[in-house]
């Protein structure tokens, strides 16, 4: 795979970083691994190098928005934990105070810079639902209108293992797409991707990823040697294919290096953009949605989702599994692999009286209501590659 400066055209990679130097309005993301020492506890020299960098650029003009891990962690010595605990009451229980004293961290170290930074909380339903996902835009919209600089964390303290966005990378991602912004900067203990974990003979940074078969020949490992965190390079990566997905470039690179990499330095691993910016329906279907069954569908039902850019109709479908009620995210399984996500019509008692049949014969069967997709283009996102 080819890697280096060398061997890419370096038009590209220098395109790449200008558009990361260019950007007006920026998300950074940091995690609980570069935040905090080995002990656990959250690391105050690292902060202060993250808030001394943030606050140069937030002073020239550019837009900074930072999606901040460490409440947990932050809440651990406080409580007594050694570590950071499994079980979800005790995580919750560690957030709540944490996310304060992290808080009060960051407003004391952008104060003396005379930033003021305000907090958002966000959790999975304030971008699955279009009301609450208007509310967090214009909310992160007015903070940035006067000036603040906004920092976004989980929900930890109510969020539920099924309500939660997992990872802060996807989490940072999701935000980029909420509010427009022009690039995506992930942070991590690590300054960049390599073809072999860092250090091993042979191993090399790779500078530009343009798609996934950029990717083919990596391997990314898992969480930060801190401990604390829940994410890893793995999770960035994603996060970037996200983004990337939503039109969005983005860096992944150390903590350590953010003002070299917000300024478009030779630091960190470019992703370039692979597709236009996508609805925010599509784009949760995608990366958010917690799926509740599955329609299985045959060959001709996949050429039509495929190539035809069609909707999914009763005459395909040859099976389901799961329990799902109408309005429902599902996925669509033809016979090799899963192709597709959707938000269902009808539900998974209604559908196995219907397989094989025309939308015509629906009618005729079963009245008017039936004369409807099982899902509606608009309603369905691609997962196989064409």
């Amino acid at each position: 795979m080819n890697t280096s400066a060398s061997e890419l055209p370096g038009a590209l990679v220098r395109h790449a970083r200008a558009g990361i130097a260019d950007a007006k309005r920026i998300v950074v993301k940091i995690g609980s691994s570069s935040l905090t020492s080995m002990s656990g506890g959250l690391d105050l020299g690292r902060l202060f190098a993250l808030t001394n960098a943030l606050s140069r650029e937030h002073r020239a003009g550019r837009e900074v928005i930072l999606v901040s891990s460490g409440a947990i962690a932050s809440g651990l010595s406080p409580l007594s934990m050694a570590k950071r605990p499994k079980n979800l009451a005790a995580q919750q229980a560690a957030a709540s105070v944490g996310q304060g004293l992290l808080m009060a961290r960051y407003n004391e170290a952008l104060m003396s810079h005379d930033v003021l930074a305000g907090q958002v909380l966000l959790s999975a339903d304030d971008l699955i639902r279009r009301t609450h996902y208007r509310n967090a835009q214009r909310a992160l919209e007015k903070l940035l209108g006067m000036h603040v600089l906004p920092i976004v964390n989980e929900n930890d303290t109510v969020a539920t293992h099924e309500i939660r966005f997992g990872d802060n990378d996807r989490l940072a991602a999701l935000v980029a797409h909420l509010v427009h912004a022009d690039a995506l900067v992930l942070l991590s203990d690590v300054d960049a991707i390599y073809t072999e974990p860092p250090g091993r003979p042979g191993s090399e940074r790779v500078e530009l990823v343009r798609g996934p078969a950029d990717l083919a020949e990596v391997a990314v490992g898992g969480v930060g040697e801190s401990g604390v965190g829940t994410g890893g390079m793995a999770t960035k990566v994603r996060a970037a294919q996200i983004a990337a997905e939503s039109g969005i470039p983005s860096v992944v690179g150390s903590a350590a290096h953010v003002g070299d990499i917000m300024s478009g330095g030779d630091v960190g691993t470019c992703f370039t953009i692979t597709h236009r910016r996508r609805s925010t329906r599509l784009l949760w279907l995608a990366h958010l949605a917690d799926v509740h069954g599955s329609v299985h569908v045959d060959a001709g039902a996949v050429r039509a989702l495929r190539d035809g850019h069609k909707s999914l109709l009763a005459a395909g479908i040859v099976g389901v599994s799961g329990e799902f009620d109408a309005g429902d995210p599902i996925e669509i399984v033809g016979p090799d692999a899963v192709v597709a996500r959707g938000l269902v019509n009808y539900s998974s008692e209604e559908l196995p009286g219907m397989y094989g049949k025309s939308t015509k014969e629906l009618v005729e069967l079963f009245g008017p209501d039936h004369d409807r997709e099982v899902v509606h283009r608009d309603d369905l996102i691609m997962t196989e590659p064409r």
